[in-house]
């Protein structure tokens, strides 16, 4: 699977390069988050903004992601919603449990505003 792993200070954005994220690629993606929990990782932002398209595999990556830093008392945030991911977020509900940002800069700019709390 393609996709580019920022390591910063406090957190790792994930970017997906790939148009799909799929039963194809979101093992991957799975294994690759499991990895960063075993590091400590504790706040992640998963940026889909090139995604077209997800599937119900692709759906279990972004819990997958979610639960690992709920785990961790830390903060997970999907970004870049295309439209027919957006909707499938939406059918399935899951606008209500997850934090979802336009894009990386309100998503970082709400991880420092949690982080003063």
């Amino acid at each position: 699977m393609e996709f580019e792993i920022t390591k910063k200070e406090d957190h790792v954005v994930i970017k997906i390069l790939s148009k799909k994220l799929d039963t194809n690629n979101a093992p991957e993606l799975k294994s690759e988050l499991v990895v960063l929990g075993n590091d400590d990782v504790k706040n992640i932002i998963l940026d889909v903004s090139q995604c077209s398209y997800v599937d119900s595999s692709g759906l279990s990556a972004i819990l997958v992601a979610n639960r690992l830093c709920e785990d961790s008392i830390g903060t997970f945030i999907l970004c870049g919603l295309q439209p027919d991911v957006e909707h499938l977020i939406r059918i399935s509900m899951l606008h209500t449990v997850l934090l979802i940002t336009k894009n990386v800069d309100e998503a970082e700019k709400l991880l420092v505003e949690k982080g003063n709390l």
